[in-house]
């Protein structure tokens, strides 16, 4: 009988179920949306008890739907960096997820510079201090929630990205743990000896109590029946953040090997062998998987606005029905002629890591149409991608010979061909859409004995579609210095 995973792929806007067979091949799928909220501009939430909801609905209608009875795990890849604070006494969220995009934690990282922490929690974290990680959410939860530090003082409340928030439901408030990948997004956990950090716990008022244990993305995360959704208790595991996850199902397991995530934001990951070496200067060094008890780093830019910005011309300017129609669009001119739209709507991320900056559209005139500004959209996409990828290749001295991509937005053909025009790199796009709940699937499928080891799954990878470029370097030149020009324009300095 033909065994199965079932992966739990929550992200940024949706919370998703695919159903994966021993072959890697997809065999049902289901989505649920959750709402977003704005309580202030910069600001981003959203509902834990939402994503748990649609979860459990989710895992029950896709195991009715399709009456499989032998799955054999529940894997679980997650938007990372949003974290949630409960009350292990309720088991209730004491606030709102504050989300990756939010900015709230401006101030407390500003405090943190002043006082001459960048050095340390790079030396530490591999990270920048910067509001994209949780830290500053969590102490922002703290210090303005009634109640809450009083709580977290005396041990009542837990904090963890959506993957722990999701196990500690799955198994009952049995287990609060998380996994390598996610524990190095926090700016709270130290890449070098694998523990949570408590000189920076201390200094930013979390109290270690709070935090989950670390496991690697291979182990047991405890068991489920998901609310009865399964008859017995299936074991969860395969558990990474959704960056990492793509990284490990488009199998970049060696040094040089790189990917790009495009999702409601976008990762762009080297990995960089078993060492976390010191990044460039506008990248980070993260940890890209924990597998098989041995880690992986990587050099890691992340970018706030990628298919987000796509939402934003669907839902608030109202310029598309839906994003089928942005290379429609795109296509029916030959140029932006010279409309730069750089989406700078909660700061810019890497390499720029401004918070202060802003959104703009510049460059148009009174011919300017709307699939010139949609265009502009599809190619600040690409120029952002651009921007990382040259950093790693200038700086990091690592030799880019493709670049695998993944993703929603990769079917748009007009984004791909302009992706490898404007980087001038053969790109590879996967063939699984759902590649970071695959990656998730892998992870589990080892660790229930599914596969055997890693080269039995490098036989079911396949090779999608390959982008090569068309452009010239002077036209490559021309249209990267504009945006370069547009980038500068967003930053009031």
């Amino acid at each position: 009988m033909q065994k199965h995973i079932l992966s739990i792929d929550q992200s940024t806007s949706a919370t998703k179920a695919i159903l994966f067979d021993s072959k890697a091949q997809v065999v049902a799928r289901m989505s649920k949306e959750h709402k977003q909220f704005y309580p202030r501009p910069g600001w981003v939430e959203h509902d834990p008890d939402e994503i748990l909801t649609n979860t459990f609905r989710i895992i029950n209608e896709i195991c009715n739907s399709n009456k499989i009875i032998n799955i054999e795990s529940l894997a679980i890849t997650n938007q990372r960096e949003t974290v949630v604070v409960w009350d292990i006494t309720t088991g209730k969220p004491v606030y709102n997820a504050i989300v990756w995009q939010c900015n709230r934690g401006a101030d407390r990282c500003r405090r943190l510079m002043e006082d001459g922490w960048g050095k340390a929690i790079q030396d530490k974290t591999g990270l920048i201090i910067d509001p994209y990680f949780s830290a500053t959410g969590i102490c922002w939860i703290l210090d303005n929630v009634p109640g809450a530090r009083e709580k977290a003082e005396k041990g009542l409340l837990r904090f963890g990205t959506t993957d722990s928030w999701l196990i500690w439901n799955l198994t009952n408030g049995k287990v609060h743990a998380t996994d390598y990948t996610n524990a190095c997004r926090t700016m709270l956990f130290n890449i070098n000896n694998l523990s949570w950090d408590n000189e920076i716990m201390d200094e930013l008022g979390i109290p270690v109590i709070m935090a989950p244990e670390v496991k690697y993305s291979d182990d047991l995360f405890g068991s489920t029946t998901a609310g009865g959704a399964f008859k017995v208790p299936i074991p969860v595991s395969g558990v990474l953040g959704d960056s990492h996850a793509a990284l490990f199902g488009q199998l970049c397991l060696t040094p040089g090997m790189a990917k790009a995530t495009y999702g409601t934001g976008s990762s762009i990951m080297m990995n960089i062998g078993d060492k976390p070496l010191e990044s460039p200067e506008g990248l980070v060094t993260s940890i890209g998987y924990g597998v098989d008890k041995s880690i992986a780093y990587v050099f890691e830019g992340n970018i706030h606005y990628t298919g987000a910005t796509i939402k934003w011309l669907q839902d608030d300017l109202q310029l598309i029905k839906d994003a089928g129609e942005t290379e429609i669009l795109a296509t029916s001119v030959d140029s932006t002629e010279g409309v730069y739209l750089v989406p700078a709507f909660t700061g810019l991320g890497a390499p720029y890591w401004d918070n202060e900056a802003r959104a703009i559209i510049c460059g148009m005139s009174r011919g300017t149409k709307k699939a010139h500004v949609v265009r502009s959209a599809l190619e600040a996409i690409a120029y952002q991608v651009k921007d990382l990828v040259d950093l790693m290749i200038s700086q990091a001295g690592i030799e880019l010979k493709e670049l695998k991509v993944d993703g929603g937005a990769t079917r748009n053909e007009f984004l791909m061909q302009f992706q490898t025009d404007i980087i001038k790199t053969k790109v590879v796009r996967s063939d699984i859409e759902e590649i970071s709940a695959l990656g998730s699937a892998f992870a589990a499928g080892l660790a229930t004995g599914i596969w055997k080891d890693i080269e039995e799954i490098k036989r079911l990878y396949v090779t999608g579609k390959i982008y090569s470029g068309q452009m010239t370097d002077d036209e490559i030149d021309s249209l990267y210095h504009g945006w370069k020009i547009a980038v500068n324009r967003t930053q009031f300095k």
